[in-house]
């Protein structure tokens, strides 16, 4: 009997974690979609003039450089950012 209640709560948490991803997801997202249309505009990068790319880095959406020169950051990441 133990060791089913061990499996069930097993299968709980798995099912749990599962949301919780399927959330960090939807979230990512949410927040991509936020920011491209915040800027519908292409960003360039001013050493390379390569279109910078969105992605979420630390949990917030960033434009960035595809060579790495640098990324972009809206007033409330650099804030949030600014706490750390």
């Amino acid at each position: 009997m133990s060791q089913e209640k061990d499996r069930f709560g097993d299968k709980l948490h798995d099912v749990e974690k599962a949301r919780e991803d399927q959330w960090a997801r939807d979230e990512d997202r949410r927040l991509l979609e936020k920011l491209r249309q915040r800027h519908a505009d292409e960003l360039h990068c001013p050493k390379c003039n390569a279109v910078l790319a969105p992605r979420m880095e630390s949990g917030h959406a960033i434009f960035a450089c595809p060579a790495g020169h640098g990324a972009w950051l809206d007033h409330e990441a650099v804030k949030h950012l600014g706490k750390g």
